[in-house]
């Protein structure tokens, strides 16, 4: 039997994989929130969050590419840079005292994301710069290996901010390029995985049930300002929390 905080945790997992889900993310900071808010150990967090990306990802960009949210081309761009440096962020172990303000950091930027999307409009299109989509790939993997994130926080406001898709279109892209940085990163230290909870075929059920629900109210134009308003508040909270216990 599961014990009733796993019960818990998993039903604000399921949570936050509807509300990613609906704008094309797997949700991996409000795992990463959600986890440290129940304060499970550092060592869980990390591996922990990225199988749950993995698993919600798979299915999220399956279906945004099924309904012709993607780019192919920019995908793949982003893709050459992220993959092999996402690897090499998995395979580093933070110390917790450097893990753990820097983890705060990117929820509360990824609480404050939110605040801005729920805002965000599209943008007339530009041509990609693909020398900068490459670098930018490589960036944000290296740091979504060493984090446990999938980069998604980052990725899909600057490629609408700088024109290069629209935000349905960024959906399809960003689950995509989320689901190969979380297999790189974790195959970068699959050692970690010694450290998975017992609990985690609960929280996979949970999050996967959670983003059948949400791609179909995101491919459905769901939008929920108010929701993702509040989620990027307990995103900040939480990042703060994070931040301020080591």
């Amino acid at each position: 039997m599961f014990e009733l905080s796993n019960l818990v945790i998993a039903l604000c997992l399921f949570l936050g994989a509807v509300l990613y889900t609906s704008v094309g993310h797997a949700g991996s900071s409000a795992y990463i929130a959600i986890m440290t808010l129940f304060n499970l150990e550092t060592t869980v967090i990390k591996p922990t969050a990225l199988t749950l990306n993995i698993a919600v990802s798979a299915y999220a960009s399956w279906r945004y590419i099924q309904n012709k949210f993607f780019d192919k081309k920019l995908f793949l761009i982003l893709s050459v840079g992220a993959i092999p440096s996402a690897f090499i962020g998995g395979h580093i172990n933070l110390a917790s005292e450097i893990y753990k303000p820097i983890v705060g950091v990117l929820l509360v930027l990824a609480g404050l994301r939110f605040f801005f999307l729920a805002s965000m409009r599209d943008r007339e299109l530009n041509n990609v710069n693909y020398p900068i989509a490459v670098l930018m790939g490589a960036g944000i993997g290296f740091l979504s290996g060493i984090t446990g994130t999938g980069g998604g926080i980052f990725l899909s406001p600057l490629i609408i901010w700088l024109g290069w898709n629209h935000v349905k279109q960024a959906s399809g892209t960003v689950a995509a390029f989320i689901f190969v940085n979380s297999v790189s990163g974790l195959l970068g230290n699959y050692k970690s995985t010694s450290s998975l909870p017992e609990s985690l075929p609960l929280f996979l059920g949970a999050v996967i049930i959670g983003a059948l629900i949400g791609t179909r109210l995101g491919i459905k134009s769901f939008s929920a300002v108010g929701v993702k308003r509040a989620l990027g508040a307990v995103l900040i909270i939480a990042g703060l929390k994070f931040a301020l216990t080591f």
